[in-house]
């Protein structure tokens, strides 16, 4: 069983930046398409962005797109979210994920904490 560990949330001012990262266990790490999820308080949880096994395809939620981006690095089995100009909206626990060879999602982390004040 896959364990990820996200790292890097914290409180942020709004038009700030954070990194999120997220390192897989395990030597399978780059045949896996990985991506990000978030919940915010009272909301169901919802995509945010994912990258294919290769990097070289990415995809973003609307609400998102043009200011977070998604990258990994294979050699080093992490996945990480930059964040730029940070909304109070974006205001979530995130949680890095692993999908399936069926483009479901398999594997969560258990999530790391983003607060953006106005």
């Amino acid at each position: 069983q896959v364990q990820l560990v996200e790292s890097g949330g914290g409180l942020v001012q709004a038009g700030g930046s954070l990194r999120l990262s997220c390192l897989a266990s395990g030597r399978t790490f780059s045949i896996y398409a990985m991506g990000w999820f978030r919940q915010a308080p009272g909301k169901e949880r919802e995509f945010v962005a994912s990258i294919s096994r290769s990097g070289g395809s990415t995809y973003y939620a609307g609400s998102v797109k043009g200011r977070f981006t998604i990258s990994r690095d294979n050699a080093k089995a992490t996945v990480y979210l930059q964040m730029n100009s940070l909304k109070p909206e974006d205001t979530a626990v995130y949680y890095c994920v692993r999908y399936s060879s069926s483009s479901t999602v398999g594997s969560w982390g258990q999530g790391t904490q983003v607060t953006v004040s106005s």
